[in-house]
């Protein structure tokens, strides 16, 4: 952990409003010279933050966003551009193209719904997991290469095991340097290390990205720690599903899905 009087660091540096530069810290783990996919998705949520504060306050809350990733992720300057597809004073979709050198490389669609108060209706299955303070730390750089891997604290609630694992992943890094994200950005930096902490055969012989992540809340999560409670399943024909209940400190607050593209690491 950094020193509390050093500066922080983070995954990306702003250039302007729209550009974000990534620094090592969002290597990637098949390739280090490619960002990690999971603190750019953080980064889209916040441009979708900045894109509403623009505007008058609604209350909407995001409740669904769904991202494809068309094409290699450079460890180059990214532009997201952002736009309102579906006005409305109670549901609202928003969408967010990231670029890199031009070319559109994650298209992500955000649902945001009306807040009000269920209280008294709320509920749904799921328990705490075991508070993350009380687990012991996992060096997943062990296991994958690249700056966003050794960036994170991954603290399994039992060993991993393959094609299953449920563990807490937190990071002492800002989103972006110098700047406060949102609690929803934040959180959603480390929801793609999920595909990477329940792995089915080592990621030395098999390749397995996935080539989307949709994630579905039904409480926007607060703390510092996002919770993976994640099941990996490989199919006979090349496909995979990454399939995780997503946690904060006080339970469960959604789930997010993620496609697998599988096949044989060549010259493995």
């Amino acid at each position: 952990m950094p020193n509390s009087t050093e500066p922080r660091g983070g995954y990306f540096e702003a250039i302007d409003e729209r550009r974000y530069k990534p620094t090592a810290h969002a290597g990637g783990a098949w390739d280090v010279n490619e960002q990690h996919f999971s603190p750019l998705g953080g980064l889209v949520v916040h441009a979708l933050d900045r894109h509403r504060a623009a505007g008058p306050d609604n209350g909407l809350l995001l409740s669904r966003i769904s991202y494809d990733i068309l094409g290699r992720l450079a460890l180059d300057e990214c532009e997201i551009e952002v736009g309102t597809v579906r006005p409305g004073r109670t549901i609202e979709l928003l969408e967010a193209v990231v670029r890199i050198a031009g070319r559109p490389v994650v298209r992500a669609r955000a649902w945001y719904l009306a807040a009000a108060d269920t209280t008294a209706v709320s509920g749904g299955p799921g328990e705490r997991l075991t508070a993350p303070e009380s687990l012991a730390p996992w060096r997943m750089s062990d296991l994958w290469p690249g700056g966003y891997i050794a960036s994170v604290d991954v603290r399994p609630v039992a060993p991993p095991t393959p094609g299953r694992t449920t563990a807490w992943v937190s990071t002492p890094l800002d989103l972006v340097a110098g700047v406060e994200a949102g609690p929803l950005a934040s959180y959603l930096a480390l929801v793609d290390t999920a595909n990477g902490i329940a792995v089915r055969q080592p990621p030395t012989a098999w390749m397995f990205p996935n080539v989307d992540l949709t994630v579905h809340l039904h409480r926007q999560p607060r703390g510092t720690w996002t919770g993976l409670d994640t099941t990996v399943t490989f199919g006979p024909s090349g496909q995979g599903l990454t399939s995780t209940v997503l946690h904060d400190v006080d339970g469960p607050v959604g789930r997010a899905e993620q496609i697998l593209t599988v096949r044989p690491l060549p010259g493995a």
